[in-house]
């Protein structure tokens, strides 16, 4: 394990591009010293970090030669996340069967990560940055996620369970067929977002931002609603066994919306909204504030 000949080729790098060792660490989210010691060869980065800075050093992975795989394995990491061990040098160069479940990952920045499609549950991660990544089929279980960024970010077909969503931006996602399940969501801005065809099942949806947010074919079942508001089309979604506090439909027309055994659904407040007639209907069965709600012309 040639752990100087590796810092050596991130001084050399670094220098070559200009940027002094703190602000590396800057951009890594690591401290001056721990560069340092990277460059001294008293210790390496994890394999994340490793992927990190191949980017901003402008490098490939193979710079780091044959001694990477062997340091990765066996050297103890100076990283700012706690790193899972199945994940594999070979699964970082080729972006494919990524397992990054059971990991404690703080201020890591994974913008316009591709093609991971697998896991990444039992996890915690705190303010960490997914910026226009492709998260698409991803299976979120039993993680703590805090005010993380997955703005831009393509969610679709994922699949979030048991999980605890708190404080994250999610403007202008894709969450098209996505599942959440027994999970509680709280805090998070969806402006922007497409949640068609998504599912919720016995979850929490508490004073979430939903501005522009597309609603089409979504299925509430046993979802508690507290704090929202909802405005604009919403159309074709389901909503069955669902409990409703302080919520308000605002500026929003309603088609085809199905409601069934809802809790508190007469407390629900409508302002300047449309429906169509069924719509309507369900709403007036379901004992539902009929006020601020106008048909559409059929």
């Amino acid at each position: 394990m040639d752990t100087k000949k590796i810092g050596s080729k991130i001084a050399k790098a670094r220098k070559e591009i200009n940027i002094s060792q703190a602000r590396l660490g800057q951009l890594i989210f690591v401290s001056p010293q721990a560069v340092g010691k990277w460059e001294r060869g008293e210790s390496i980065p994890d394999i994340i970090t490793f992927n990190r800075l191949a980017q901003i050093l402008g490098v490939d992975l193979n710079y780091f030669s044959d001694t990477f795989k062997s340091a990765v394995n066996e050297a103890a990491t100076e990283s700012l996340v706690t790193q899972p061990a199945e994940l594999l040098p070979e699964q970082l160069e080729n972006k494919v069967g990524w397992d990054m479940s059971r990991g404690n990952w703080v201020d890591a920045d994974f913008s316009e990560l591709k093609n991971l499609h697998e896991k990444f549950s039992s996890s915690s991660m705190q303010n960490c940055k997914f910026i226009a990544s492709d998260l698409s089929k991803l299976l979120l279980k039993n993680n703590n996620i805090d005010s993380c960024n997955f703005s831009g970010s393509d969610l679709s077909s994922s699949r979030i369970r048991n999980s605890n969503l708190v404080n994250n931006l999610f403007n202008d996602c894709s969450l098209k067929e996505a599942e959440l399940s027994d999970s509680h969501i709280k805090g998070c801005d969806f402006s922007g977002a497409d949640f068609s065809g998504v599912t919720f099942k016995s979850s929490d949806f508490v004073k979430n931002i939903m501005i522009n947010t597309v609603w089409n074919r979504a299925s509430f079942n046993s979802t508690h609603f507290a704090d929202l508001v909802f405005d604009g089309t919403i159309e074709n979604c389901h909503f069955e066994n669902c409990g409703f506090s302080r919520v308000t439909f605002q500026n929003a027309t309603l088609i085809n919306i199905f409601f069934k055994n809802n809790h508190r659904l007469k407390q629900v407040q409508f302002i300047d909204c449309k429906a169509d007639n069924l719509t309507y209907a369900f709403l007036k069965n379901g004992k539902a504030d009929l006020t601020g709600i106008t048909l559409l012309a059929t």
